[in-house]
């Protein structure tokens, strides 16, 4: 890893040198917190997490061929070369950051409040049609999630794709400060994290933090149809680069194709001229997923063929819109995360399928004092023709059962008389459940659920709905 010798990391952190020969000095192959990857030639950062200390598992590393060690407390037997530091997830932020600048390709940073993953999964397809590109594995994209992204870079990469999250102030700051990126993408600004950043007003200035640190020559990229990311107009002395679906921005969709579940196809409009698309994977919020790996191609010199190629190749990431097809059934795994903004997009999604819908939601976290009208306000949208059954299942999600069953009640007063029966539009009570624990539905599923079904599953991670993609799809037992 270029110029990540001991000397340097020492200086870079702040740490002091033990066991140190200036005569043997090298550079580390890679750089780790975690025992079970070290290799030879690794440096081993040895952190206190909640329930494991790191460095109950020096002796361990040493003897996998460790060439070095960062930690808070020095072992009583080594002989390999140790830093010394007083927190050593700051020497790892430190350490990433000087090899940030040890490198010369360019990165481009991924933030938003909803679709930073599925985005950076777009951009690096149509990057890979002409670079070799390293990216965010998953959404590692947090203060130790990122720096050990940066710290994988190696010399074959040309470009890297990083997601950057963040939930309070300071935290994308610090963030933009290690990854320094040349383009920076902004997804939208929803309403996740809220307990921190109380508004959206909060969330852009939080998110715009991702400026701080950005190159003097770097450009932005970013969704110019939602209402706060068009407030953005300058960045660095330079206009943001807009797209979306509008035909005042630079870059923009026409002739939208729903395809459903099998995704889109478009029409991009770009620098005077026009191509047809196709984007694999479902969902209005992948068509702005699209355009914004359009964007940063085009930044990056990458013609409209390769782009198109890009994008037919791109492939779904676990439990964000993942669907999966059964002999007796279609899932839709998209639980990973949730917030009102991706729920109500997931209802979306789930209203383009042609079989009986039935969408099962769990709680959403972090959404702050008005979790409770959120929950409520998701009940109400599902009820208004995006799904034939709906499922709750949480303590938080019995806000969304019951303005569910209050929407149905609205629904089906309006329908008396009329010759469209209410049931028939899935205004029913009868098609809404409340269970407190995903084990009570699991255990009645088979009665609920009927052949043919599209069944969405989305909840935040903490709910571990996986667990119910895994049940329906037989791999576990219910």
């Amino acid at each position: 890893m270029k110029n990540l010798t001991f000397y340097n990391i020492a200086k870079a952190c702040g740490g002091r040198l033990y066991h140190y020969c200036p005569e043997q000095e090298q550079e580390v192959e890679g750089v780790v917190l975690d025992s079970r990857l070290v290799q030879k030639g690794y440096l081993f950062i040895a952190t206190k997490g909640e329930r494991v200390d790191g460095h109950c598992f020096i002796s361990q590393v040493c003897e996998k061929g460790a060439a070095g060690i960062v930690c808070e407390k020095l072992p009583e037997e080594c002989e390999i070369p140790c830093i010394l530091v007083e927190d050593s997830f700051q020497a790892l932020k430190d350490i990433a950051e000087f090899y940030r600048q040890q490198l010369s390709i360019k990165i481009v940073g991924v933030t938003g409040s909803v679709g930073k993953t599925s985005t950076k999964e777009a951009i690096a397809a149509v990057l890979s049609t002409r670079y070799q590109v390293g990216k965010t594995e998953g959404n590692f994209n947090n203060e130790i999630g990122l720096p050990l992204t940066i710290l994988k870079i190696r010399d074959h990469h040309q470009v890297a794709v990083v997601e950057m999250g963040i939930s309070d102030f300071g935290e994308m700051h610090r963030l933009s400060k290690i990854a320094r990126p040349d383009i920076c993408v902004l997804t939208n600004i929803g309403q996740c994290h809220l307990e921190n950043l109380k508004s959206r007003e909060g969330i852009l200035q939080a998110k715009t933090e991702i400026f701080d640190f950005m190159q003097e020559d770097g450009l932005v990229c970013l969704n110019g149809d939602d209402d706060m990311l068009k407030t953005v107009t300058q960045v660095k002395g330079r206009e943001p680069i807009a797209f979306g679906l509008s035909a005042s921005h630079r870059i923009y969709a026409s002739s939208v194709e729903n395809r459903g579940l099998f995704g889109s196809r478009i029409k991009v409009h770009v620098e005077n001229r026009e191509f047809l698309m196709d984007i694999p994977l479902p969902g209005e919020h992948m068509v702005y997923n699209a355009l914004a790996a359009v964007c940063v191609g085009r930044l990056m010199g990458i013609g409209e063929e390769d782009i198109v190629k890009g994008m037919e190749s791109l492939q779904p990431v676990g439990g964000r819109s993942h669907v999966i097809r059964l002999e007796n059934r279609v899932i839709i795994d998209d639980c990973y995360n949730a917030n009102p903004v991706s729920v109500c997009a997931a209802l979306d999604l789930l209203s383009t399928a042609l079989t009986r819908r039935v969408a099962v939601l769990g709680d959403m976290f972090e959404l702050g004092e008005e979790e409770q009208q959120m929950h409520e306000t998701v009940g109400s949208y599902a009820m208004e023709g995006k799904t034939d059954l709906l499922i709750c299942i949480g303590t938080l999600a019995k806000a969304m059962y019951t303005a569910a069953c209050q929407r149905a009640e609205e629904k089906q007063a309006q329908e008396t008389g009329k010759d469209v029966v209410a049931a028939e539009k899935g205004y029913s009570l009868e098609n809404i459940y409340y269970f407190k624990e995903k084990e009570e539905f699991l255990k009645q599923s088979e009665d609920i659920l009927q052949p043919g079904d599209t069944v969405l599953v989305k909840a935040s991670h903490g709910m571990a709905f996986g667990e119910i993609v895994k049940a329906l799809e037989g791999k576990a037992e219910t």
